[in-house]
């Protein structure tokens, strides 16, 4: 047996393997319970007495090395698959497929862009807010519906921490910090408490402006968004304000465009009226600067709010809201033309 265990220790020494199959077959073949090494094991029994310390001393020996051997050998073959391409300068490289910012992303630096230059900065807030700057620094009364659970989500442990339902927290905030000119533009996430359908979901997103200064007029919020529904629809856009009411604006109203679909003539888009409404907006309500901290009586201010989803269904023909937050390739594919 002595001379068996010497012949498979040279073997041993000597085994070699190019990939993770045959160093496989070499552990099965030595290591495996019906292996080599295991079958002298069965045979020890057999040996005399006398010689049982020395051939249990060269089987260990052998079992030993041969673990070592094959680990290597293990190591070494998923070195070289784990860098097998790199190796190989002469293959073709793997196509590389451009990625696309999402539409709504698309959509939304389209909007910053128009309104940065005509003066407006970035402004951001946090998503989770307090009651204060969601609702009551903008005039929203203790019981107004918009408070209640079925629209915006509370915090359970703390029902004075919401996740905000407009941007308007942001406005909010800024005015606490800065007093007049304030020229922002506010884009973020919004949620509220609603049932996810093709018109309606329970989160989506925003992009709210504010300009407070002196002698601040409604004609200077007319004059601005026609210019962005313009820029943002094309030259022939028109626009058209009709009465509204909104708990932080007065005089309010929303504003339509008209249909760029059928240009203004009629058709199942704009419901055959020719027009489409895409946000709201007003002169800001006197009680709201007083409650942020800035004299109502020195100076005025408008703002308009817009869904982003609304601005990219008009201009895509995008007709179902949960398909941007789907994150299905193709659709987004469609965008890559409009990075």
């Amino acid at each position: 047996m002595i001379a068996r265990i010497q012949e498979l220790l040279e073997e041993v020494e000597h085994l070699q393997a190019s990939n993770a199959e045959e160093v496989e077959a070499l552990r099965i073949k030595y290591l495996s319970k019906k292996g080599c090494i295991n079958a002298l094991m069965a045979d020890f029994r057999n040996v005399p007495a006398d010689q049982k310390k020395e051939v249990g001393m060269k089987i260990n020996e052998l079992k030993d090395k041969a673990q070592q051997k094959i680990a290597a050998l293990k190591e070494a073959a998923e070195t070289k698959d784990s860098t097998a391409d790199d190796l190989d300068l002469t293959r073709t490289p793997y196509p590389i497929a451009l990625g696309t910012r999402h539409p709504l992303t698309i959509v939304k630096n389209e909007i910053v862009d128009i309104f940065s230059r005509l003066g407006f900065t970035l402004a951001e807030g946090p998503e989770v807010e307090d009651d204060w700057h969601v609702y009551s620094s903008m005039n929203f009364a203790d019981d107004h519906p918009a408070r209640d659970m079925q629209d915006t989500f509370f915090i359970e442990a703390h029902p004075d921490i919401v996740l905000r339902s407009h941007t308007s927290s942001v406005q909010a905030r800024v005015m606490e910090r800065m007093q007049p000119p304030i020229r922002v533009i506010c884009p973020g996430r919004v949620y509220r408490n609603e049932a996810i359908s093709a018109r309606a979901h329970c989160f989506f997103h925003q992009v709210e402006g504010l300009y407070i200064d002196k002698n601040v007029s409604f004609t200077d919020l007319k004059q601005v968004l026609l210019l962005f529904a313009q820029e943002m629809f094309g030259k022939g856009t028109q626009i058209r304000l009709r009465p509204s009411y909104f708990p932080f604006t007065e005089p309010s109203a929303e504003m339509d465009i008209s249909c760029n679909i059928c240009g203004g003539k009629g058709c199942s888009f704009c419901k055959h009226t020719g027009w489409v409404e895409i946000l709201g907006c007003g002169m800001v309500d006197p009680a709201v600067l007083e409650a942020n901290g800035i004299d109502s009586k020195t100076y005025t201010g408008y703002a308009f709010g817009m869904g982003i989803e609304r601005i990219t269904n008009l201009k895509y023909q995008v007709k179902d809201l949960r398909m941007f937050s789907e994150n299905d390739t193709r659709f987004l594919e469609e965008f890559q033309a409009a990075n």
